[in-house]
């Protein structure tokens, strides 16, 4: 039974309801005897959306305000109003607020985009019986204990118990694969008390109540019974998984069913494997965080040491009330305390500047921009599909170039949900499909269509045992005609090729069954206990006598049938490891060949057997089995003794090769991934012997990999003692490549107390498959990696409902847009329409976004005094342009190289590029430019007689001072063109924005400091700056001090820059040098430093200089000549954006040389 602690893990809330069980009235036909108090339950509203219109304001809020920038914004902003301080609370409040409103909406917009799909879903029609008739009403409006009718190929709305269907036995046939991922048709029932009720008059009157377990998330277990009163006698008739149709899962085969309401909304299975939604937040996120805080303590620092060295200073008397700032009466007599905390307050908000809020706006603007690129790129267009990439989420672009884990399911993810047969064994030949016939290895289709003169005895009887041992269904779809226009012959001998669908508990199996129908070897149908086949236009009925259905351990299934003739013959097939060593006739050894080189091939096999009984033999068969099946103890033991002596002295008849079909280029990706040092774990639902041939056809597994099982673990010891072996293995083979398998079963005894040394298994093999997997096992394994102490960065990606858990659980979720539903889609972070083009995604825009970001981080930070709408313009306006323009359109190297090379994908990882060393590296060089810029300024410029009387500043009833504006106003300039130029040397790509932003920002800044200061604005108290930077700018000393203060600056970097590309290059760069360079003719690593268009290299003599001194090459040698020039990255007659159809390709952008 589900209790509180099951919500608790599963969902993250407390039921509605106390009791262990739920009584559920059907048709809400409840007792009348007035002591009934009826059980409260939750609507039938699917909820994927985090806010309302009710607490999207403050739940926005408190959310925004969690982060230590906007919190500490706020309280700035706040002081600035409560104090008197340098500067306007303008500065802080108008950021402020543009950041959170920019913030808010691009939030409240994705919001939207969720409460959108959920109304869909809520809002989708279904009928419910009502009063005595079929009624239509909308899926949110169903309530449990309703009587809900579902149609042929519709999904189920809600959890229900099956009442009945259109079949006279009460059963229906269901898929289930966007729940745990099985595309096979299962068979579930009704009681037979139930199955009668066929009509709505029928179902209006029936009398029952259903009694079962409160709601848990496990997808395979229902314990409950159903208790039916006629004719005043009360029929209990216990429930189970087989009787209850899941949320989700889809009706096949079965024109409509009929069933009762018992778990809606939030509480049916489907929607308790969800998982809370959370606030994901990306590594670089993180960092940025940390870095705050270290300028915080430095800004605190800083604050302190001038509120102490202001009282130092004005511990003498004349300096303590000079006569240019005399106090008022109130300051005279205020609290030293107070004083001294106003004036630290008043330090903080003079120094707030170096936290620069700007920072968060243009982050928030970076990917919000950033995310349509994704979008836009036309080689993540599926064309079949007529499907893009979509961003649900655009926090976490940067996120998808950290990726160290991908958790991928199998079905609809990996393959593409189809089965097709490829090639068969019959008595030692091998034997292929062309255009319809069977013809051995080696002969080619030269005889007439229609002929099978060639197929004798053996392919026959091989043929036959396909088409007869399985358990498929079959769906007879008539078009519609014209009345009277019926063929009385179109089911002549029971088949109808052109309007007939196999349904089948495997897809092998259905694969299986149309290869012999276009062979030749029809199966048309089963009634009651007799199975039809086509043979070559000749009908044949076999009575089902026994099936013996397929189970783990046996891996094998088989039929008893009565032949035409009056024999009895059983047919078999399995795995061959289950088949091979039972049979005694055939030929054994040639089979087992042929089905290692299917298997080499990727292919799935299947061996087929059959075993001919005489009469006696046969009532001895059917008295055990009868015996087994009546049994009321030990019954499954008797029944596997019973199949174990019916399946033996086999005669092999044959082996057959269906090939599960991949979606286009699996392979190729999941390599590309594991050359980027990204390893790939299989989560899948599906079978065991299915999951291992499908993780060997695309590479997951590779031939010659180690593969370790855990498998069918039924105790903690077992369970420990088998991964210790496999622990030791590992040591002792530590040369070969290891691949890991485990089932759910055994998956859940190895978390529950020995996670480190399961852990310690799986970290120390290349790849992992974990099958039969529950959704929410799915979503704990994927916490046990990120909360592992590497806490590696992790991506899951699938294509059902039962993905949504572990897409919500990892650091982010990628939905693929498949034949499942949208679920998957809805909850993940991005969807694409196929796994191949995960590769672009993570190694092209995911190199590219963190690189950007990475940048722009470090940068704001280094480039964060005066003037208050210069302090407010300058972070916004005058350097904010040309760092935006690089975190959109940067790239390092070509894309095309980045798919081609996805070892670069290496050099980010681990947030290598925001490491303190990094960090420590910026912080530095902006406190060192800082000084430059002002003690560069002053010994440049504080002697300059020609600017002093320019730069004074008449004041009423006060002396003339030193011209302080124009000595601010200078470092001013310096500082916003140092910084400009800054962020043009780290950018590798320029195009024609980069160039106007950059040498606009520049412009604008002129532009806006001569019309500001050559006006006398009306509504200012203050005109400090007027003619200020006029008279700067005519003045040729401080032209002179600009240039030098600003070669000064960089010189050093650009310096470290070359010393590094020759030294210390990491893989990116030997990229860009190798691909840049002919054979003969390499790229100095100076002039790719300082290249421009048409060949002109600005630093030629300097690289050659620097090549000379560090022994790359000789004087006078041929490439180092500075009239060499060469093709940086690609060539001057292909358009540059070749590989990468994006946005950026609408003006194609000429080659750059060197």
């Amino acid at each position: 039974m589900c209790t509180k602690h099951c919500f608790d893990d599963c969902q993250g809330f407390d039921p509605p309801h106390q009791s262990d069980t739920r009584t559920v009235y059907v048709a809400n036909r409840f007792p009348q005897n007035g002591h009934y108090i009826p059980q409260r339950f939750a609507d039938n509203r699917i909820i994927s959306s985090k806010y309302t219109v009710w607490n999207f304001v403050p739940k926005n809020m408190f959310e925004q305000f969690r982060r230590i920038a906007n919190f500490y914004f706020l309280i700035i902003f706040l002081v600035q109003l409560m104090i008197d301080t340098p500067t306007s609370p303008i500065t802080s409040g108008l950021p402020l607020f543009f950041v959170i409103t920019v913030t808010a909406i691009k939030q409240g917009y994705e919001d939207w985009l969720r409460h959108k799909a959920d109304n869909e879903v809520n809002g989708a029609p279904v009928f419910v019986v009502r009063s005595g008739s079929l009624v239509q009403t909308r899926s949110k409006n169903i309530r449990v204990g309703d009587i809900v009718r579902v149609a042929k190929d519709e999904t189920f709305p809600v959890d229900l118990v099956l009442l009945s269907s259109d079949r006279a036995d009460g059963t229906c046939h269901i898929t289930t694969a966007s729940l745990d991922g099985e595309t096979n048709l299962k068979t579930h029932f009704s009681v037979p008390e139930t199955s009668v009720c066929q009509s709505v008059s029928q179902l209006e009157a029936l009398q029952a109540v259903v009694e079962c377990q409160q709601p848990e998330a496990d997808l395979y277990r229902f314990v409950g019974r159903i208790t039916v009163i006629q004719h005043g006698e009360e029929i209990v008739r216990p429930l189970g998984p087989e009787n209850l149709l899941l949320r989700g899962a889809r009706l096949k085969n079965t024109k409509e069913i009929f069933g009762v309401a018992v778990y809606t909304g939030m509480e049916s299975k489907m929607a308790l494997n969800y998982k809370c939604k959370s606030q994901k937040r990306s590594a670089v996120e993180k960092s940025m965080n940390t870095f705050l805080i270290i300028y915080l303590v430095i800004l605190l620092f800083e604050a302190i040491l001038s509120t102490i060295l202001k009282y130092a200073w004005q511990a003498e008397e004349k300096w303590n009330e000079p006569f240019y700032n005399q106090k008022t009466e109130q300051e005279r007599n205020s609290s030293p305390i107070l004083k001294f905390i106003s004036d630290f307050l008043a330090f903080l908000v003079l120094y707030n500047f170096i936290i620069p809020i700007s920072l968060y706006v243009t982050v928030e603007m970076q990917k919000f921009l950033g995310s349509f690129f994704i979008g836009w790129d036309l080689d993540l267009y599926h064309e079949e599909s007529d499907q893009k990439a979509q961003v649900n989420t655009s926090d976490l672009n940067e996120e998808l170039g950290q990726v160290e884990y991908v958790f991928t399911d199998k079905t609809g993810t990996l393959t593409e949900n189809e089965m097709h047969f490829r090639e068969c064994s019959i008595k030692g030949t091998k034997y292929r499909e062309v255009n319809g016939k069977l013809l051995p290895e080696g002969m080619t289709d030269d005889s007439p269509d229609g002929s099978v003169a060639h197929l004798i005895g053996d392919e026959v009887l091989f043929l036959k045992a396909v088409s007869l041992c399985h358990t498929v269904q079959i769906s007879y779809d008539q078009p519609d005609l014209p009345l009277g226009a019926s063929d009385p012959f179109s089911h002549v001998n029971g088949f109808s090729s052109n309007h007939m669908e196999y349904y089948a508990s495997s897809p092998d199996e259905k694969a299986l069954v149309e290869a012999t129908k276009r062979i030749g070897v029809a199966f048309t149908g089963s009634r009651g206990e007799t199975m039809e086949i086509n043979t070559f236009g000749k009908l044949e009925k076999y009575k089902l006598l026994h099936l013996l259905e397929f189970d783990a351990n046996r891996r094998r299934m088989s039929v008893i049938l009565q032949t035409p003739s009056g024999g009895t013959v059983l047919f078999t097939k399995g795995a061959e490891s289950a088949i091979l060593p039972f049979a005694t006739s055939g030929e054994i050894e040639k089979t087992r060949l042929h089905v290692d080189e299917f298997a080499l091939k990727g292919l799935r096999t299947l061996v087929v057997a059959c075993r001919h009984f005489s009469p006696e033999e046969y009532m001895d068969v059917d008295k055990r089995l009868t015996a087994a099946r009546t049994a009321l103890q030990q019954r499954e033991e008797k029944l596997q003794e019973a199949f174990d002596f019916i399946e033996r002295d086999l005669q092999l008849l044959g082996a057959t090769a269906v090939e599960d079909k991949l979606q286009d280029k699996v392979q190729e990706t999941i390599e590309a991934l594991r050359l980027a040092g990204i390893k790939v774990w299989v989560l899948t639902g599906d079978k065991h012997e299915t999951a291992v041939s499908v993780s060997l056809s695309c590479g997951h597994f590779h031939r010659t990999m180690n593969i370790l099982e855990l498998l069918q673990q039924r105790s903690d010891n077992e369970c420990a003692e088998q991964l210790r072996r496999l622990a030791r293995r590992i040591k002792e083979d530590h040369v070969i490549q290891h691949g890991l398998v485990v089932d759910g079963a055994s998956l859940s005894l190895a978390l529950r107390e020995h996670e480190k040394l399961f852990m310690e298994v799986c970290k120390n093999c290349s790849a992992v498959l974990c099958c039969r997997m529950a959704p929410l096992q799915k979503a704990k394994v994927v916490r046990l990696l990120k909360t592992s102490p590497e806490k590696p960065i992790t991506l899951a990606i699938g294509d059902g409902a039962n993905d949504v858990s572990m897409i919500q659980e990892a650091h982010v979720g990628i939905g693929i847009m498949g034949k499942e539903g949208r679920q998957a889609v809805r909850n993940s972070d991005y969807a694409i329409a196929r796994f191949k083009f995960l590769a672009k995604l993570l190694l092209v825009h995911g190199h590219f976004y963190y690189i950007r970001i990475a940048t722009l981080v470090q940068y704001f930070f280094y480039k964060t005094l005066y003037d208050s709408v210069y302090l407010t313009l300058y972070n916004i306006c005058f350097t904010s342009l040309p760092i935006l323009v690089y975190s959109l359109f940067e790239q390092l190297v070509h894309p095309h190289v980045l798919q081609s090379k996805p070892c670069l994908y290496r050099d980010i990882r681990k947030n290598s590029l925001l490491s303190f060393r990094t960090f420590l590296y910026w912080t530095v060089l902006g406190f060192c430019h800082a000084f430059i810029f002002f003690f560069g300024s002053y010994i440049l410029m504080g002697e300059d007689t020609t600017l002093m009387g320019n730069g004074q500043i008449l004041r009423a009833n006060r002396q003339l001072m030193f011209g302080n504006w124009t000595f601010g106003t200078l470092v001013f300039t310096v500082m916003v063109i140092t910084v400009t130029l800054k962020i043009a040397l780290e950018t590798h790509f320029w195009t024609w924005m980069h160039h106007f932003v950059t040498w606009g920002s520049i412009a604008f800044y002129f532009i806006f400091s001569l019309f500001y200061g050559g006006i006398i604005w009306p509504f200012l108290h203050t005109q400090d700056m007027y003619f200020v930077f006029v008279q700067l700018l005519s003045s040729g000393s401080a032209w002179f001090a600009i240039i030098i203060i600003v070669i000064i600056c960089l010189s050093p970097d650009v310096f470290k820059k070359v010393l590094y590309r020759h030294l210390q290059p990491t893989s990116t760069q030997k990229s860009q040098q190798s691909l840049s360079a002919p054979p003969a003719q390499a790229l100095s690593c100076m002039e790719s430093l300082c290249c421009y268009q048409q060949g002109q290299s600005g630093c030629s003599r300097l690289a050659s200089l620097l090549d000379q001194m560090t022994g790359h090459c000789k004087a006078g040698a041929s490439n180092c000549h500075t009239s060499s020039r060469c093709n940086r990255s690609w060539s001057d007659t292909e358009t540059f954006y070749s590989n990468d159809r994006s946005i950026l390709t609408l003006s194609p952008i000429e080659g750059t040389r060197c």
